[in-house]
């Protein structure tokens, strides 16, 4: 089945069932042989900290996995979901997501601040249908990319440490 009808009986399905569609995603993580292994349903990943902060550099840092979901979700979201869903002929997405960033703000270090600054994506679409479709499929996904959503106007984070 093409990605076109999929979306169209997924549409139809959660017009009339709503719940259907609502989700409460749960990603974990644990420290595990000097890095981070996280589960989000059945799929592993891991992160690392850079040896200068006192990681391994064993797999990426979180500022990458950040940088890797805002592109990733471009690429996916562009192909999978919007170009079928508005009709557009997409051969190819490719996006690299960007940031800077003052690493000694991680070590409390005077004059530097942690937060992640300038981030960008550059999203490249090859689309036979010309520059007036990726123009579009910019404007929706400005609109509906979670991930550039939450960065764009972040929500409230709550945030509890406990002991074990």
């Amino acid at each position: 089945m093409g990605s076109t009808k999929i979306i169209e009986e997924t549409t139809a399905m959660w017009t009339k069932e709503p719940d259907g569609a609502r989700s409460a995603p749960t990603v974990t993580a644990r420290s595990e042989d000097g890095r981070v292994t996280m589960q989000a349903g059945p799929f592993t990943m891991h992160a690392d900290l850079p040896a200068p902060l006192g990681g391994t550099n064993q797999a990426p840092s979180p500022t990458a996995l950040l940088l890797g979901a805002l592109a990733g979700c471009a690429v996916a979201f562009v192909q999978d979901t919007l170009a079928p869903q508005l009709g557009v002929r997409v051969t190819s997405v490719e996006a690299a997501a960007r940031c800077r960033t003052d690493a000694r703000g991680l070590l409390g270090m005077d004059g530097a601040e942690p937060d992640l600054r300038d981030v960008s994506v550059d999203v490249t679409v090859d689309c036979p249908d010309g520059e007036a479709a990726v123009a579009e499929i910019a404007r929706v996904w400005q609109e509906r990319c979670p991930i550039y959503l939450a960065l764009q106007k972040p929500a409230d984070v709550a945030v509890r440490f406990r002991a074990a």
